[in-house]
């Protein structure tokens, strides 16, 4: 039993969608936990007493009063932006011309590619992320860099070449044909290889012509079993130059559907501003919207409809979208819903938050039976959480009269000091 390791803490994992059935029935809190880690799956879950004597020769870990859980899952990044993150103060349009773009041609060099692949996956780890969706760029080996690297440390990640055709800079535009070509040559490259995911991808409307959307909607097509992601509604101003571009649209979301480019598997960032029709739509195919809050704000695009979208039955994952993301802690993007779930009115528990975190985000992408959750079966990606970790949390845990209470100091003013110990696939990073 040499690849097997016993922890010992509190464990938290989750029956249900707390946002559809009473916390006590969706959540499992246990204070003197356990989790069995073999051969890179959880082997068992349960009481410390029990696991402990059921298993007496393994290696023990103890963690103590800190929090295991499962490792973060953020739905909607875009890896090449990590040097530009908290660039200062631009409307979406600005901020992709003035240091998204830019940043973005740098990715033609393979070895920029790979250190900043290899960094982004280093800075997201400290901050107890073990999977993600992530944007890449125009060129094919910017995304074979991400994967490259995750394949390295065994870790499960989703990514697709970027395709634009228009309105971005020349360096930055493929062509319809060369979007599907590439995009092809990677899936049948890496598409299942390792713990990787393919996810078509046009960066959104205005960057891709009517052509190359359908190549995309054609590609997806053939290989149904791919991911696709994209922007949605993210700000006003961008859905009137979509309309604009695409004038027989009925709204946004049609620019996508008519083109072959909606569907079940299909991953929508942002999805602010939705219409009616919209919001229909994507609940009637069952696809994913991806609240990314901390870039909402710092955009200034909006207040996303978490309650609201919820109550329709439409799947939501949360993101940091960095770089337009200021963070890239998955707490402080947690801090950020709640933030703008009080701005809605709409008070989001602690339990919400945490399950948004790790199963929303794994159910948007279609790995909620693989990641996302404490179970016998799964993937071993855990993070354990230090819920002491600053004078200023301890002092409120100190006052805590129940576990929530006692968890929502460290999700409101956590950082990466928080985050105690990360495992990805059994293996501690």
């Amino acid at each position: 039993m040499t690849d097997t390791t016993l922890l010992l803490g509190q464990t938290l994992s989750f029956a249900a969608d707390p946002f559809e059935v009473p916390i006590d029935d969706a959540v499992r809190h246990q204070s003197d936990g356990a989790v069995l880690i073999k051969d890179g799956k959880i082997a068992a879950l349960g009481r410390r007493e029990d696991l402990c004597a059921e298993f007496p020769d393994v290696k023990r870990v103890d963690y103590g009063k800190s929090l295991i859980m499962a490792g973060f899952v953020d739905a909607h990044a875009h890896y090449p932006q990590t040097t530009m993150i908290a660039s200062w103060g631009k409307r979406l349009i600005d901020w992709l011309n003035t240091y998204t773009f830019p940043e973005e041609m740098r990715f033609s060099d393979p070895a920029y590619a790979a250190e900043i692949a290899d960094r982004y996956l280093r800075l997201t780890a400290q901050n107890g992320t073990t999977t993600m969706a992530s944007f890449t760029t125009i060129h094919p080996g910017s995304t074979e860099a991400l994967f490259q690297a995750a394949n390295t440390r065994g870790q499960r990640v989703v990514a697709g070449k970027t395709c634009m055709d228009r309105n971005a800079p020349e360096e930055l535009r493929d062509t319809a044909q060369s979007a599907y070509d590439d995009s092809k040559a990677l899936i049948d490259t890496w598409h299942g290889k390792g713990r990787v995911t393919y996810a078509i991808t046009p960066r959104f409307s205005p960057t891709s012509t009517p052509d190359q959307m359908r190549a995309l909607g054609s590609l997806w097509a053939e290989h149904p079993d791919c991911l696709m992601q994209t922007h949605l509604s993210e700000q006003t101003d961008e859905i009137e130059w979509v309309k604009s571009l695409y004038p027989q649209a009925r709204d946004y979301l049609d620019t996508y559907e008519a083109l072959g480019l909606l569907g079940e598997r299909g991953l929508y960032g942002h999805a602010i501003h939705l219409e009616e029709r919209e919001i229909a739509r994507l609940t009637e195919v069952g696809a994913a919207v991806v609240h990314c809050p901390t870039s909402n704000t710092f955009i200034g695009s909006g207040l996303f409809d978490m309650a609201g979208l919820k109550s329709r039955g439409l799947s939501v994952g949360l993101a940091t979208d960095t770089g337009g993301g200021s963070s890239f802690s998955m707490l402080r993007t947690m801090a950020a819903a709640y933030e703008i779930g009080q701005l809605r009115h709409s008070a989001l528990h602690a339990s919400q938050l945490m399950w948004l975190a790790t199963q929303g985000s794994a159910k948007a992408l279609h790995m909620q039976d693989k990641i996302g959750n404490l179970a016998t079966g799964m993937e071993a990606d855990l993070v354990v959480l230090d819920l002491a970790s600053t004078e200023a949390i301890a002092q409120r845990v100190d006052q805590a009269s129940e576990f929530w209470e006692s968890v929502f100091p460290t999700i409101m003013m956590g950082d990466d000091r928080a985050i105690e110990a990360v495992w990805i696939n059994g293996v501690r990073v």
